[in-house]
């Protein structure tokens, strides 16, 4: 799905000067059976951080529990990240917890993420797209995003709707810019 070009002068100037901004996240890779070496979804989410200049200043791996997400969370914010990605935990089975505890930690829901994720997914995956409760939110002046657990679904939330707009919506929230 191609993104519809922007024309509004107010949009492109808001876009414009927040892209100097030094941006800073935090991974968070939500399972009980992941380890380092075989975090493919935190790997794709890194490298496509680094690519994009993004300084990672916190990874860590925590159970689908929601405690130790929401620790996780505060972790990532507390560590200085503009952003907290999760992945993992979003979707219908029991042990996905990670939408709930973006709504424990009081996040300001962005619901735009997730339905665009939902349709661009559609157009990937087919009708399995609404399995996904991927979603994003506001933590005081810090960005929550919550994907699926698959290196494709990461990719796909990253490069389509996370990076082309992470400065802008960093600077609407007053971090930086």
């Amino acid at each position: 799905m191609k993104r519809p070009a922007k024309t509004d002068p107010v949009v492109t100037e808001h876009r414009r000067a927040a892209a100097g901004a030094v941006l800073r996240a935090a991974i968070v890779t939500a399972s009980d059976t992941r380890t380092p070496a075989n975090d493919a979804s935190g790997d794709v989410l890194a490298g496509g951080l680094a690519d994009a200049g993004i300084a990672l200043v916190d990874r860590r791996l925590c159970g689908d529990d929601v405690a130790a997400l929401t620790h996780a969370i505060r972790a990532g914010i507390a560590a200085g990240a503009d952003v907290v990605l999760v992945t993992g935990g979003t979707g219908v089975s029991p042990r996905d917890v990670t939408p709930e505890a973006l709504a424990a930690l009081g996040a300001r829901p962005l619901p735009g993420f997730g339905e665009l994720f939902r349709a661009l997914s559609y157009a990937e995956i087919g009708p399995a797209a609404m399995l996904s409760r991927a979603t994003a939110g506001t933590l005081g002046r810090a960005l929550v995003f919550a994907l699926p657990g698959s290196p494709g679904a990461c990719r796909l939330a990253l490069h389509q709707l996370i990076l082309p707009e992470l400065p802008h919506l960093v600077a609407q929230l007053g971090r930086r810019g």
